[in-house]
């Protein structure tokens, strides 16, 4: 369970979230809307250990009861989706799939795994293409299936289905939902797209100006 203690955020004197509590459980999507500007995707900074030192918190954040503030980004295991893929574009697809997988992990089982994750994409066929040879719904699918390869303990999600027409949404939203269940890890998206919210089937919480 990922949870978030009474977190303020203010950029100088100005306050953008005040005392912001939520709790999130394994395999659940809680998202988040708000105008732009009112500090969302500063929230996942903040829970990715990533945040901006010109801004201000208060707050708490734990995973199962560990606190995470008080660990660097690396010692968080957190997956993080945003707008862009950012797949590697010299890297083939299955490259980009071996590269995230923990290293601790035996080549046999690393290969497994990435040509799991390729028959799970329905694109076998695609292991040596590049990047910019899919189609923007499969490119988003694979940047998911990269991330949770990594074995996160917990998922942010950053606007990531803002870059795809409707009809590829609504796909990717599904794939993304089912992913996140297999996985059994809690995630968080912000979004400005109610209609993202609700294809989470989770809780959705609105942000105001103060």
């Amino acid at each position: 369970m990922l949870t978030v203690n009474a977190f303020s955020l203010s950029l100088g004197d100005k306050t953008l979230i005040k005392e912001l509590s939520f709790k999130i459980a394994d395999g659940q999507v809680l998202s988040i809307m708000g105008p732009s500007g009112i500090g969302k995707s500063s929230l996942l900074h903040f829970l990715s250990g990533s945040l901006s030192s010109n801004l201000t918190t208060t707050g708490e954040a734990f995973l199962n009861d560990e606190a995470l503030q008080t660990k660097s980004t690396q010692d968080r295991k957190v997956g993080l989706l945003q707008q862009m893929p950012l797949l590697f574009p010299h890297m083939s697809i299955i490259e980009n799939l071996l590269f995230a997988i923990p290293a601790d992990i035996n080549k046999a089982e690393r290969i497994t795994m990435a040509q799991n994750a390729l028959e799970k994409l329905g694109i076998p066929d695609k292991a040596s293409a590049l990047p910019k040879e899919l189609s923007g719904g499969q490119q988003a699918r694979v940047a998911l299936l990269r991330t949770l390869l990594s074995q996160p303990d917990y998922l942010l999600l950053d606007e990531p289905f803002s870059k795809l027409d409707p009809a590829l949404r609504r796909d990717v939203r599904a794939f993304v939902l089912n992913e996140i269940r297999q996985a059994n890890i809690p995630a968080l998206l912000v979004t400005h797209d109610p209609e993202d919210a609700k294809a989470m089937e989770g809780e959705c919480l609105e942000l105001g100006r103060e």
